[in-house]
């Protein structure tokens, strides 16, 4: 292998949930990063795997397979195929990440830890941050874990149906504007509620978070997620994107 082939570090990603969630966050990594040409961006092997079993069904209804073997085995193939990290644009799925770290010897960019972390960047003990993310992270406590490790409260929004919903639309039909008045509707209740900051926790969402309006700092687990790929990697960041600036709605 060249000089130039070993000049960055491989990322292995783990995809298909959803699909262009992952294709988003291959983007994201692209603008992220400051190259001369095709030669200096970062090097990527993506799994492709819309055929992972729903997370959802897994964990709320209960009546479908356990995702956490097939994501074994995708670990596995990205290791071998010379992966040196690994990435998972699914924040559900990294309920089963110990699946995946006990499954290979190479480490996971674990996105909702790394965005918790970043979240709780200039907050103080006790502040609250508000999450939208899938039903199944918040039924099963992750962001929240996450949130008390660092001294913080979370809220989430009261009625999951709406949510679970628009995460369905959205895979079905792409994002739309319904989705994003519901989510911004969303975010305004958990700043109404004491959120100093609000996370963008589901990666169907993160294809409309720039378009949030939002009267505090809206944090995107995918763009956060993004900029870790970019700085492990080793390519030359353009920029760090960090929690927007709040976008206010106006009446």
């Amino acid at each position: 292998m060249t000089d130039a082939a070993n000049r960055f570090r491989r990322v292995g990603v783990l995809g298909g949930m959803g699909v262009e969630a992952t294709i988003a966050l291959m983007q994201r990594v692209h603008a992220a990063t400051a190259a001369e040409g095709d030669q200096d961006h970062a090097p990527m092997i993506v799994d492709m795997n819309p055929q992972v079993p729903s997370r959802i069904r897994h964990i709320i209804t209960q009546d479908g397979p356990d995702p956490g073997p097939v994501l074994a085995q995708m670990a596995k193939r990205l290791e071998q195929a010379g992966a040196q990290v690994l990435a998972m644009p699914c924040n559900t799925a990294h309920l089963y990440a110990s699946n995946i770290v006990q499954a290979v010897n190479i480490p996971l960019l674990n996105m909702p830890r790394l965005a918790c972390s970043e979240a709780a960047c200039g907050l103080m003990r006790g502040d609250v941050v508000g999450v939208l993310a899938s039903p199944a992270t918040n039924r099963t406590g992750l962001f929240r874990n996450l949130l008390e490790e660092a001294d913080l409260r979370s809220a989430f929004p009261e009625d999951e149906t709406e949510i679970l919903a628009s995460i369905h639309r959205i895979k079905k039909h792409g994002p739309s504007q319904a989705d994003l008045t519901l989510l911004e509707n969303e975010a305004a209740t958990l700043v109404r509620e004491g959120a100093a900051r609000v996370i963008i926790g589901c990666t169907e969402f993160s294809l409309l978070s720039k378009q949030i309006r939002c009267p505090v700092p809206v944090l995107d687990t995918l763009d956060v997620l993004a900029n870790a790929i970019v700085v492990f990697s080793g390519v030359r960041a353009k920029r760090v994107t960090r929690q927007s600036e709040p976008h206010v709605k106006r009446p």
